[in-house]
């Protein structure tokens, strides 16, 4: 039942490439842009499409081969979990963001698209 606590699970597809960043430390951190869209019928019956974007972090290994197998468009499902920071700019001022913490990703293959029981 752990695993259900803050658990996300998203599939979408890459809005820019991976961008890699090597630290200090040694590690390494990829962020990632991913969207993913809603489909249904407005109340004159029209189709609309909804896109949301969300942005995701990847440490270490999980970084590096997200760089290495993802590119712009690249339609992929991860499993995260969601998590908030604060951070200050350079004019000294203090921002919020949410991003979700790649935990494991696949990336999505039209064949396998196509075979998914949904």
């Amino acid at each position: 039942m752990n695993t259900l606590k803050n658990s996300v699970n998203l599939i979408g597809n890459l809005g820019k490439e991976v961008e890699i960043k090597e630290l200090a430390s040694g590690g390494k951190r990829a962020k990632i842009v991913i969207a993913t869209n809603d489909y249904y019928k407005n109340n004159k019956g029209e189709a609309v499409t909804e896109t949301q974007w969300h942005n995701l972090v990847a440490w270490g290994k999980t970084a590096e081969l997200m760089a290495s197998v993802l590119s712009k468009g690249s339609e992929v499902a991860i499993q995260g979990k969601l998590m908030h920071r604060s951070y200050e700019d350079k004019d000294g001022i203090t921002r919020y963001t949410s991003e979700v913490k790649v935990n494991e990703f696949m990336k999505v293959s039209r064949q396998e698209k196509e075979a998914a029981p949904f």
